[in-house]
């Protein structure tokens, strides 16, 4: 028979996490500092990339690999990570991405070398990659009450969108009043914290037995996620024209091609296709994507303007970005808590315009002195305003209706959009910025009151870019997500949830 049977034990899936209302909160907390951790690590290292350069005495040809080194292993192994978190459980997966990300970062921190600083951020690619999968799968399978879910995964949303920016500024505190090591050592720190919560709350969950991993296809999107990752870093530092490049980014694309074609043979998939051809997801994982195109321009470009144009310190650069994360981190909350009445539909294109607003804004005022209070603030706030409604709800949408067996991979993929759409926003803006700086300086000549406008006018182009990218990320999303809620046509309901006594003895066993 199969006969509905009510599933109230913590070690019965998708109920047993999520009973307990306050510990369900502090589940959320631990994940939230398991994702700043990997989110800092995109922009925290950057600031202090020059005192490490002076520290170590590496080149300037040999810099780039520092942030590479982390790009290319965390890109690479995302999806493997995410896969291992359905197989192994995500308690394990998250214990273990913490105790790896933090001993990298001890590594790098106390690197006495250029060989092991590379050596350690790489390492915290791999760990980072086993981490963040695991990390948003557990949010996933732990808030399943549509209404707790919006709000959980609007504070989830507003730590994966201000994360880039606290990293620059917490980057420039480290460096500027300690040691550029701390921008290492701070997630020694972050991780036993996260760590010790992981271990007192998360539940122990079980080897899924329906879940093999698929190596062909793991082989496959590996290497063209390092060869996409690598050529577009490639782009940025040798030109789009570059042999190599060029080499790199066919590699890539052909290696991932090839494995779609063999995801719709193995009879246990890497990434089963019905996670990206559900329109809710597709829709969002887009907006993902293309957002982290257009952001990275932000952070670039609006970093270098506040300290070369207008002299900002570090610190101080960090702190002019603090309205911007305030107004992301309440938007992404509100609207998460909207989107269960409403649907993605009709919000995530909304922030995508509104955040193509304040680009616009930044484009069209933005000149030698530019008064901050007067047009880069309101900017800001604008941006933090669209990209808070964009990532709050994405994010919850780009899990939904996963399943617990899938909830791995398809937290892997998002974090994966993150990272290629970032690569590809950082290799295609810098492009941009640079030709048109060329340019400028070709018909105005080379003063140094010519190479300032000049910057200012590469800043400008940029925006502008960065502006139209997010229109279109817009209409592109209108037309990929369909209308209506997701509760529906999940069947999410607060548990306890309901399953057969087949299913749970597949469970059991």
């Amino acid at each position: 028979m199969s006969e509905p049977t009510v599933v109230v034990s913590e070690q019965a899936g998708l109920a047993g996490v999520a009973a307990g209302p306050a510990r369900r909160w502090w589940i959320l907390g631990v994940v939230g500092l398991a994702q700043l951790m990997v989110v800092l690590d995109a922009t925290i290292v950057n600031i202090a990339l020059p005192s490490a350069q002076r520290a170590l005495g590496f080149s300037n040809a040999d810099r780039q690999w520092v942030v590479t080194a982390y790009a290319l292993a965390f890109g690479g192994l995302l999806l493997l990570g995410g896969r291992l978190s359905d197989l192994v459980g995500r308690r394990r997966m998250l214990i273990i991405g913490l105790v790896g990300f933090g001993a990298a970062s001890a590594l790098g921190g106390a690197s006495t070398s250029f060989a092991v600083l590379v050596i350690g951020r790489g390492a915290q690619g791999a760990f980072g990659a086993m981490l963040a999968p695991a990390a948003l799968s557990t949010l996933t399978v732990t808030f399943t009450d549509p209404a707790e879910r919006g709000r959980a995964f609007g504070v989830y949303g507003a730590i994966a969108g201000a994360g880039g920016a606290v990293g620059l500024l917490l980057g420039g505190v480290l460096t500027e009043y300690l040691s550029w090591r701390w921008t290492l050592y701070v997630n020694v720190v972050l991780a036993v914290i996260a760590g010790a919560g992981a271990v007192r709350l998360l539940p122990a969950d079980r080897r899924d037995p329906g879940v093999r991993i698929d190596w062909p296809g793991t082989v496959l999107v590996a290497g063209g996620l390092v060869a996409v990752v690598y050529g577009l870093s490639e782009a940025d530092t040798a030109g789009w024209g570059a042999p190599a490049t060029i080499a790199l980014l066919v590699a890539g694309v052909v290696l991932l091609a090839a494995f779609v074609l063999v995801e719709q043979r193995v009879a246990h998939p890497l990434l089963p296709l019905r996670i990206v051809l559900n329109r809710f997801r597709g829709g969002a994982y887009l907006a993902i994507g293309l957002s982290a195109v257009g952001v990275f321009g932000v952070f670039l470009f609006l970093t270098y303007y506040l300290q070369l144009t207008l002299a900002y310190s570090p610190v101080k650069s960090g702190v002019a970005f603090l309205p911007m994360i305030a107004a992301l981190v309440a938007a992404s909350t509100i609207s998460s808590g909207v989107m269960p009445r409403v649907g993605p539909r009709p919000l995530i294109p909304l922030g995508l315009l509104i955040a193509a607003g304040g680009l616009a804004i930044l484009a069209a005022q933005l000149g030698l002195r530019t008064s901050y209070p007067d047009w880069i603030l309101p900017a800001q706030l604008l941006l933090g305003v669209g990209l808070g409604v964009v990532f709050g709800c994405a994010l919850n949408t780009a899990t939904y209706g996963s399943g617990a067996a899938d909830a791995g991979v398809a937290s892997a993929l998002v974090n994966t959009n993150q990272q290629v759409g970032g690569s590809i926003g950082t290799a295609l803006l810098n492009t941009i910025a640079a030709s048109a700086l060329t340019s400028y300086l070709v018909t105005h000549g080379h003063s140094p009151l010519a190479l300032a406008d000049a910057a200012v006018h590469s800043y400008v182009v940029a925006f502008w870019v960065s502006a139209g990218i997010f229109a279109a990320s817009a209409v592109v999303c209108a037309l990929v997500l369909p209308s209506g809620t997701l509760a529906p046509a999940a069947g999410q309901a607060a548990p306890p949830v309901t399953v057969t006594k087949e299913e749970m003895s597949v469970r059991d066993r």
